[in-house]
């Protein structure tokens, strides 16, 4: 039995050795591979939750600016800032001039408000006592105070330029001299816009935060069609003819220094 079985071993061949060899290697190869693929993906993974870690330490979401907040909180702003505990507080009097004196707020009027009275009177034919039909007299008056606030207000302003000229030239028909009186240059030749139109869509847009589209609506509500377009034409075109010689003139007087300190 022994000479049979060595007799087979010494009788097989080689290449049968070699395909049995080149399978095992085969199947190390592709289990290297598959945990190689493995290693990749978790390598993957740890270096992205890594650079998560380092964007929520260091990154834009904890450097939020004050702006960035009041864009977020917009729509719930009076839920935010609302707070039914907080007691309604007074207005004094000081030296003719109303003022609002805080409590637990810190809320404060300027001193030089106007302040409109409003009467409420009764009727002279009302003012007959019901019980014995006497006349009525003022015995005292009950006041209280309220904030008013009135939206910006919009008119038109027309322009009325004299032009002047002499009768004695105009009977003589020789050149008849013509003279304007004096007026401004418009802020932007062909438009309709004025300076005080220009300020409010520049602070509104720049100072308040509010885009164009949205004063777009609110001027509509109003009543008045004015386009972005237009609204922005008049930004840049402002911003070319009066700002910029404003800010090329400063520009020139700070490098006239020798040592600027800038923050």
């Amino acid at each position: 039995m022994f000479l049979a079985l060595l007799c087979y071993n010494k009788g097989m061949k080689k290449s049968d050795l070699t395909a049995a060899s080149a399978t095992e290697n085969q199947t190390e190869i592709a289990a290297l591979k598959a945990r190689i693929s493995e290693l990749e993906v978790l390598v993957k993974y740890y270096e992205e939750q890594f650079r998560i870690s380092k964007h929520r330490q260091y990154g834009a979401s904890s450097e939020k600016s004050e702006y960035d907040l009041a864009q977020l909180s917009i729509f719930n702003e009076a839920e935010l800032f609302a707070d039914a505990n907080v007691t309604e507080p007074e207005l004094v009097e000081v030296e003719k001039h109303y003022r609002k004196r805080t409590r637990l707020t810190t809320d404060k009027l300027p001193e030089n408000l106007p302040v409109e009275v409003v009467e409420h009177d009764l009727p002279e034919s009302e003012r007959i006592c019901p019980e014995c039909g006497g006349p009525l007299h003022v015995m005292g008056r009950d006041t209280w105070r309220e904030l008013v606030i009135i939206p910006a207000r919009v008119k038109i302003r027309e322009h009325v330029r004299m032009v002047y000229a002499c009768r004695d030239c105009e009977k003589d028909e020789c050149g008849v001299p013509i003279l304007k009186s004096p007026v401004n240059e418009p802020v932007i030749k062909g438009s309709f816009a004025s300076p005080e139109a220009i300020a409010y869509l520049m602070t509104q847009k720049f100072v308040m935060g509010s885009p164009l589209y949205r004063q777009e609506k609110e001027l509509q509500q109003n009543g008045i069609m004015l386009s972005r377009q237009t609204m922005s034409n008049w930004l840049i075109r402002a911003t070319e003819d009066w700002l910029e010689p404003i800010y090329d003139a400063l520009h020139e007087m700070l490098c006239r220094h020798g040592v600027l300190l800038a923050r």
